[in-house]
């Protein structure tokens, strides 16, 4: 393997160790979905939520999706893949301290049924908000497997300078980009029809958080590493026929 070649493999392998952390990094933090607003009194939003203490109510693990989705609304909550988090003042003397509150969602509340009516268990399951919730934490992870698999193969190409490894860590990559797109794609849509069905208040502000950047960014390098993979892979391919051909003439 030539020069050109062997840069288009670097340069690959840093694309998917980028891609890799991004990704990584993305999955493992909450600001996937980030909402703002100006501090409000406990008592304001223990009335928005039924009453109660509303600490308590979002981070009881059984607290329905209509309950911690109005607490979010109130307290700067950031909604991740796997945790929900809200930030909540507490006064002392003689500053103000904010602290932060997060639950992690349970791989059943993952796999749990959304409803046409959020908190509502009597209405009708709504199976595109369903399916759509788990196919954005699933999807990810199915990503990072297909990158440590490419990274298995890649050792095998080096350790065997073979070419065939080098295609098949590139169509590897190829397969991470498209679940990492799918989980991008699955979790704005998962987002737009839940506000659907839970508005954002007009005093509110709710916008994709750096999670989901770095997501975006992961997708579009996996995809430069396949290119560069299956680039390198075929093309030094053919050049190894042409040779092989010119010898046996």
């Amino acid at each position: 393997m030539d020069n050109r070649f062997a840069t288009a493999v670097v340069i690959a392998c840093l694309l998917s160790v980028f891609s890799t952390i991004y990704l990584a990094v993305s999955i493992g933090t909450n600001f996937w979905y980030e909402y703002h607003t100006l501090p409000r009194p406990s008592q304001n939003v223990s009335e928005i939520t039924g009453g109660g203490n509303f600490t308590e109510e979002f981070t009881n693990e059984k607290a329905n999706e209509k309950t911690y989705m109005d607490v979010l609304f109130y307290y700067n909550g950031t909604l991740g893949l796997w945790r929900r988090c809200i930030t909540v003042t507490k006064h002392s003397v003689p500053d103000i301290v904010f602290t932060t509150e997060c639950v992690s969602f349970s791989l059943s509340d993952q796999f749990m049924e959304k409803y046409t009516e959020p908190g509502n268990i009597t209405s009708p399951p709504d199976l595109h908000r369903t399916y759509l919730w788990r196919c954005q934490f699933l999807l990810p992870l199915i990503s990072l497997g297909l990158m440590c698999f490419g990274a298995l193969n890649g050792i095998c190409a080096c350790t065997f300078h073979s070419l065939y490894p080098t295609i098949s860590t590139g169509v590897l990559h190829l397969l991470a980009g498209i679940c990492t797109l799918g989980s991008v794609a699955c979790y704005a849509a998962g987002v737009q029809l839940l506000h659907q069905k839970l508005p954002v208040p007009k005093d509110v502000q709710g916008e994709f958080g750096w999670s989901f950047c770095l997501a975006c960014v992961a997708a579009p390098l996996q995809f430069m590493a396949a290119v560069l993979f299956l680039w390198a892979a075929c093309t030094n391919h053919k050049e190894y026929r042409f040779l092989k051909a010119y010898h046996v003439a």
